[in-house]
């Protein structure tokens, strides 16, 4: 597969680049994305991929945080000045059994975990990817460095054997987009080898679009028999 081995060819992904910008003709610069699905071949009922990084170009998005922890405490006025959307426990909670989720992001406060265990929304959140993980680093007693490494990092998740982030805006340049695809490329393989010893994973295809175009696979896979070479589109 060429991203096993190169992970992204220039040439290759300019040419991807022009059909996807054809589609985004018109629309500002900044509003579409493009977008990395990451197909894996592994078994359905083993562990998923999840994690987060900090891409080299980051994908500036509009991102609201909720930030678990005692209102009136030093952690919240520390979590607001750092950009927190939403700061509490008890009117969170509510909100969320509501069905009233304002929030991409939830991080929370290693002294409010037993709070937020009791309160039964792990069955809401948890679906959605947004239950904090000391794992992730959303559980922490640092909530205020927490916010500001999310505002800048990108969470991704296997789903259905696939993993998709948002790795460019339009107006990113072709390079910017090979370093966070390449960047995404490197950090879920390592956390493909870091399953090995429960569930074997690779990666099967790889594919690039952007918000309102198709996709169009990484690795060849979706030229056909009588399509132009490469070599050729110039």
């Amino acid at each position: 597969m060429l991203l096993t081995t190169h992970l992204l060819v220039p040439f290759r992904t300019n040419i991807r680049n022009r059909y996807i910008r054809a589609f985004e003709v018109g629309r500002p610069p900044q509003s579409p994305k493009y977008e990395l699905h990451v197909r894996l071949r592994t078994m359905k009922s083993g562990p998923v991929v999840r994690n987060r990084l900090r891409l080299p170009n980051p994908v500036k998005t509009d991102l609201r945080i909720a930030v678990i922890c005692a209102p009136d405490s030093k952690a919240a006025q520390a979590a607001r000045a750092a950009g927190a959307s939403l700061v509490g426990e008890a009117t969170i909670f509510e909100a969320v059994k509501a069905g009233h989720i304002e929030f991409e992001r939830c991080v929370c406060h290693a002294d409010s975990l037993p709070v937020l265990q009791r309160a039964g929304v792990a069955r809401i959140l948890g679906p959605r990817g947004l239950m904090p993980s000391a794992k992730l680093g959303t559980v922490t007693k640092d909530v205020a460095s927490a916010v500001r490494n999310l505002v800048g990092g990108s969470e991704y998740r296997e789903r259905d054997g696939t993993v998709r982030l948002a790795v460019g805006q339009l107006g990113f340049s072709p390079e910017m987009v090979r370093e966070n695809v390449r960047a995404l490329m490197e950090q879920v393989k390592k956390d493909c080898a870091l399953m090995s010893d429960r569930s074997a994973k690779e990666v099967h295809e790889v594919v690039l679009s952007s918000t309102n175009s198709p996709g169009f696979s990484l690795n060849g896979a979706f030229k056909s028999d009588t399509s132009v070479q490469l070599d050729e589109l110039s």
